[in-house]
């Protein structure tokens, strides 16, 4: 026993350089080297790829490494050959080789010169390859990213589910080991069943990244709020996570021309680009890649700063796994993600055309970003009991939003006593919506159906609002006083904690959630906060406006409205092409009304030595929204707005916004075509020259001098419309 310790640790020096194991890595390279099989779940940065990299290197024969993508496969290659100086070590079989290159990694393992195969389950199954595996001598088998396995993890792959069947083929009696950072307790189960691998041991360490800060922020003006962090962050390595290849482009074209230095990264690029822009960044020749989920698994960067989610994923592991990318070394590792209602709403439409019972999977899972989001609980503590784990959240040493700045706080007693109390008249039967329903007194069908207007429960709790129930259901899960069965449709059951609680209460403070979609912006603590106008330059801005709007004969708000002010008094443009960013602005405005305003900006910042934010000069490509350039195009051709409000799956208000927004920014319409038949011209008049001498463009004030019994909100609003364009643009 001991001989073989010491063999183990020679080996590890001499191929890795590194005198001690971390964690549990010796335990289970035994474990691998004494030929059992074994399932690891270590978080990212722990030390995976050396569990199967070290016993291989000690076997007779070749280890299969099983792998999802070309890119990793190549990167883990390339680490292995700067270990050594025979490159025929480790290979990797793909569609990216040429015949001769296929033909020399199949002698290499023939011969017995490789220790390490990285493969694609899909190359696996080929007959071709089969027949190869087959003759040669395999060591052992590891599947890496083994969470895309199962239908429950966060990056499913139909074809990992059939290795095992492909194994069998090769030479089923070779021990397999399976890792993966993800897994919660139903993925592990999935993993285990389908390898066939259930009396493997299991290693499983701790999910907590203690140097991991976890923010959510909400999604207010993004691209602005990334550049100013990465200018604040300037020569850090980051990785910020899209969920489409448009908004990837989109945005490492913003951060280029801000001066960052950024590529994209997603599947529609030619393999060499994929692949040159990855080196480039571990070579760290930039510093921030742009990406959809396809980058970074498996990449060896140590030194990631910075990881920013555009958009929430679709799971929690998900999110787990990109976050883990950043600071493997254990260093500084900031974890922000920009959370919108709006998105998750759209990620659910995506899974609507899905098979049921995979739609029904995708939106539970779904549910639980939500809930992570939209709590003010302790993010770790959430991470952590998702994966089956508890954890103290005053161990999280406020490295996450809610923890350092907390939230309000209210007494929980009574609430939860009564959440109990209905989980277990509704037999425990329903999910969190559900309960949630009866406990407001909604009167929809499904209550209806289950006749629960019928029980106590039913509109127990109506004096409080969804969002107070959503924290207290959220909170008394985590807190063990409920547990909800995520393979059963996210059903609520009661813990043993929660049975002895509704016998015994005693007071308990809890958390309220946040409400995302009323916050106006985030600082870079994650505090709300409002941004500070100068009063003085705003007031200077609107008497500017009153000469102008007077000059041209038309209201002050016709020229630049309040709100365009207002951003202007905060971020002092002092060119045209900075005065473009301004909400409302826009090239054509910019270039009618724009030059004096510059000037006096620019003149003031100068006279009372302003320090302009760093943030002010985000610099945009030209607007080309495909919807606002589709919205020109139907209206230059007379189509109705309803028509092409149908034709872009809008609602009539939210095509008046977007045409209000094009005429906003000095884009001269002509709606007049449509206008003329919705609306008297007698009552047209009426309302144009109500705005002629209005003071301002509020809706609300002309509907109160007009009457609300004369005109819908919709009509003014198009005539405010026509007024704008056809007086300021």
């Amino acid at each position: 026993m001991i001989e073989t310790k010491k063999l183990l640790f020679d080996n590890l020096h001499n191929f890795f350089g590194f005198d001690q194991f971390k964690g549990q890595q010796e335990d289970i390279i035994t474990n691998i080297l004494s030929g059992n099989d074994t399932f690891v779940i270590m978080p990212t940065g722990a030390g995976k790829s050396m569990c199967y990299q070290l016993p291989a290197m000690m076997s007779d024969g070749t280890a299969i490494v099983i792998s999802p993508l070309i890119a990793l496969m190549k990167n883990q290659v390339d680490q292995i050959r700067a270990f050594g100086s025979n490159d025929s070590i480790a290979h990797f079989l793909n569609s990216s080789l040429t015949k001769a290159d296929i033909l020399k990694v199949k002698n290499d393992v023939l011969s017995g010169d490789t220790k390490l195969l990285y493969i694609a389950p899909e190359s696996m199954a080929k007959q071709e390859n089969l027949d190869f595996l087959i003759s040669a001598q395999i060591s052992f088998v590891a599947i890496d990213e083994a969470h895309c396995i199962s239908e429950w993890g966060h990056d499913f792959r139909p074809e990992y589910r059939k290795i095992r069947s492909v194994i069998n083929q090769i030479g089923g009696k070779v021990p397999i080991i399976a890792l993966t950072a993800t897994a919660t307790p139903k993925v592990q189960q999935d993993i285990m069943k389908n390898l066939q691998m259930q009396d493997a041991t299991l290693y499983k360490s701790s999910f907590n990244r203690p140097n991991l800060y976890y923010d959510i922020r909400p999604k207010k003006q993004v691209i602005k709020e990334i550049i100013k962090y990465i200018k604040a962050n300037t020569g850090k390595s980051g990785i910020i996570y899209c969920l489409s290849r448009k908004k990837v482009e989109e945005i490492a074209e913003a951060l280029k021309l801000n001066g960052i230095k950024a590529l994209p990264y997603h599947a529609g690029l030619e393999a060499k680009e994929r692949a040159s822009h990855q080196d480039r960044f571990l070579m760290e020749d930039v510093d921030v890649i742009v990406a959809t989920i396809a980058f970074g698994m498996g990449i060896d960067k140590p030194d990631v700063r910075f990881v920013i989610h555009h958009d929430m994923p679709k799971s929690l592991e998900g999110y787990y796994q990109e976050t883990g990318r950043a600071g493997r070394d254990g260093g500084e590792g900031n974890c922000i993600a920009f959370y919108a209602e709006s998105d998750i709403m759209k990620l659910a439409k995506f899974m609507k055309d899905k098979p049921v019972a995979e739609k029904e999977i995708g939106l539970q899972i779904l549910t639980e970003v939500v809930d992570y989001a939209e709590s003010a609980a302790c993010r770790r503590k959430q991470i952590l009991y998702y994966f089956g784990e508890t954890f103290n959240e005053a161990a999280c040493n406020n490295m996450c939003d809610n923890c350092r700045h907390p939230k309000e706080r209210f007494e929980a007693q009574e609430y939860l006593q009564i959440v109990i109390k209905a989980v277990k008249e509704l037999n425990e039967k329903f999910n969190t919506e559900h309960i949630i329903n009866v406990l407001l007194g909604e009167d929809n069908k499904s209550i209806q159906d289950f006749g629960h207007t019928k029980i106590k429960a039913y509109g127990a709790g109506k004096e409080q609002s969804r969002k107070m129930w959503e924290s207290v259901i959220r909170q008394a899960l985590l807190s063990g006083f409920l547990q909800k069965d995520i393979e059963n449709y996210g059903l609520i059951k009661i813990t043993k904690n929660g049975t002895t609680y509704l016998s015994n209460p005693t007071s308990l403070m809890f958390t309220m959630n946040k409400d995302y979609e009323s916050d106006e912006s985030a600082d870079d603590e994650g505090h709300t906060v409002a941004a500070a106008s100068d009063t003085v330059l705003f007031n200077m801005l609107k008497d500017l406006c009153k000469q102008i709007g007077k000059k041209n004969n038309v209201p002050p708000f016709v020229v630049f409205q309040e709100p365009s002010l207002q951003e202007m008094s905060t971020h002092y443009p002092i060119s045209l092409d900075e005065l473009k960013q301004i909400s409302g602005v826009g090239a054509g405005k910019a270039q009618k009304f724009g030059a004096p305003f510059v000037e006096l900006i620019k003149k003031y910042v100068e006279e009372n030595d302003i320090d302009r934010p760093m943030d002010m000069v985000v610099k945009t490509a030209a607007n080309k929204s495909a919807i606002k350039v589709a919205i020109i195009q139907n209206i230059d051709r007379k189509i109705s707005l309803e028509d092409i409000a149908d034709s872009k799956g809008l609602s009539y208000e939210q095509i008046l916004t977007e045409v209000e927004s094009i005429v906003s920014s000095g884009t001269k319409l002509n709606l007049n075509y449509y206008i003329d038949e919705v609306i008297d011209e007698d009552r047209q008049d009426e309302v144009f020259d109500y705005f002629r001498s209005a003071d301002s463009d509020s809706i609300d004030d002309a509907l109160a001098e007009l009457g609300t019994d004369d005109y819908t909100r919709e009509e003014i609003q198009l005539i405010r419309i026509k007024f704008m364009s056809e007086l300021g643009n």
